[in-house]
């Protein structure tokens, strides 16, 4: 990495130099023009190019920052892109755009409503727990947009009245688990601590529940990590990179205490686990962030992973006569393992069809009500490849990609481990009822 991405160099905040490498990459993009349909920063950029007189002309400052506030952060760059690191044109377009959002962060030029917003998305345990308490009144409000009550929460905090909200559940995924009958494993086939985050934790606790069921069923031990909190990716993408360091070097030093017992660590929604796998790193580089980000992984990931190391492991066969569609959300792409949870149901002998578009979710991107018009666009282009499938069982990793398909096709969503767990004929101990 560059000193111009690295963000414990002072450099890094220069907005010149920023001005310069904006410029530098927009021009190698331009000349490129591969990502011309990806996500709406590439054509907004080369249509301001095509405007000007010359082949090559400087954008402006303005034109740059509306490039930069087009991108949504899906890190298919990283997939598509063939001029990323170790090229030597080094373009890292995704690092860029979180440079240029820290440099406006650092130089107080983001506006009143967009600093609320910042904070209302960012604290997700402070405000999971508010919601998680109270889900019989916030789950009506946040299910039922462009209601009177949505559309002074715009007006306050800037959250669209748009778009459908994850719901919440009425039990914590951690107490579920300490109110659980556990299965006894006397000889673990594995080890490993699910790291829930927000998502799991506050919003959908059925998908933690699958993962400990299933991973039980497979004599896998299941724990928690004690005093993890948010993966702090909402501080990251909005330009925060001190409270964002803050929160990981904490969850690193946790986390890093489990797999110092051998464990595993498990994360059940693909935003969160880029950023363990990825972001720790750079941000809290070391021994420990490099170890906790080589035992990270997506629950299909490892049941997939054990599964090729120990033939004897078996989830059964199942009689599935439909085809199930599985959506590969950008930031499982974005990881390069693999769409394991593909993999996981073809073990099962289900019959997958992979429908790979961004739902223009992202994190909190497609929430923001400045952004809801083209997120709104791009769920609704998602949702008809979907339906074009004429498929009835549709599973995805993310669970914001899952809650932007129901919003647009009115069907439900699950996890692939979910759908695992219900086709294994098992059931979660205690039974989770009315969740997320």
């Amino acid at each position: 990495m560059t000193t111009t991405y690295d963000p414990s160099e002072p450099k890094y905040y220069d907005e010149g130099d920023l001005r310069e490498e904006l410029g530098r990459v927009f021009e190698l993009c331009h000349g490129c023009r591969m990502c011309f349909n990806y996500c709406d920063s590439f054509p907004l950029l080369f249509n301001f190019v095509d405007s000007k007189d010359q082949q090559h002309a400087d954008l402006t400052p303005a034109e740059q920052d509306a490039v930069v506030d087009a991108c949504f952060g899906c890190k298919i760059c990283y997939v598509k892109c063939p001029y990323i690191p170790p090229h030597e044109w080094a373009l890292d377009f995704p690092r860029l755009m979180l440079r240029a959002q820290a440099v406006r962060t650092a130089n107080h030029q983001r506006d009143l409503r967009s600093r609320v917003t910042d904070q209302v998305l960012a604290r997700t345990d402070t405000v999971g727990a508010l919601n998680q308490a109270l889900p019989g009144v916030v789950n009506p409000i946040v299910s039922r947009p462009n209601t009177g009550i949505r559309r002074v929460m715009e007006q306050v905090a800037g959250v669209s009245s748009q778009r459908l909200l994850p719901s919440y559940g009425k039990v914590r995924f951690s107490r579920w688990f300490k109110d659980r009958l556990p299965r006894f494993i006397s000889e673990p086939r594995a080890t490993v601590a699910i790291f829930p985050t927000c998502f799991i934790e506050y919003m959908a606790p059925q998908i933690g529940a699958d993962v400990t069921t299933v991973y039980e069923s497979q004599d896998i031990a299941c724990s928690l990590p004690e005093g993890v909190k948010c993966c702090g990716a909402p501080w990251l993408h909005q330009g925060n990179v001190a409270e964002f360091t803050r929160q990981a070097r904490a969850n690193v030093e946790r986390l890093d205490e489990v797999v110092r017992q051998g464990k595993d660590i498990i994360v059940s929604q693909p935003t969160c686990a880029y950023v363990v796998k990825r972001d720790y790193p750079i941000y809290v580089p070391g021994e420990q962030s490099e170890r906790v980000s080589q035992h990270t992984f997506d629950p299909s990931e490892y049941l997939v992973n054990l599964m090729r190391k120990d033939r004897s492991m078996t989830l059964g066969n199942v009689e599935l006569d439909e085809e199930v569609v599985f959506h590969a959300a950008c930031h499982t792409q974005a990881q390069n393992v693999g769409l394991k949870g593909r993999d996981l149901l073809k073990k099962l002998g289900v019959k997958v069809r992979v429908v790979a578009k961004c739902s223009g979710i992202d994190g909190t991107w497609g929430y923001r009500s400045e952004n809801a018009t083209s997120s709104l666009r791009m769920s609704a282009s998602l949702a008809d490849q979907i339906a074009k499938t004429k498929a009835t069982t549709i599973v995805g990793d993310c669970h914001l990609a899952n809650t932007a398909i129901d919003e647009a096709l009115g069907v439900r969503v699950e996890h692939p481990i979910s759908l695992v767990r219900k086709l294994m004929g098992l059931d979660t101990q205690p039974p989770l009822k009315g969740n997320g």
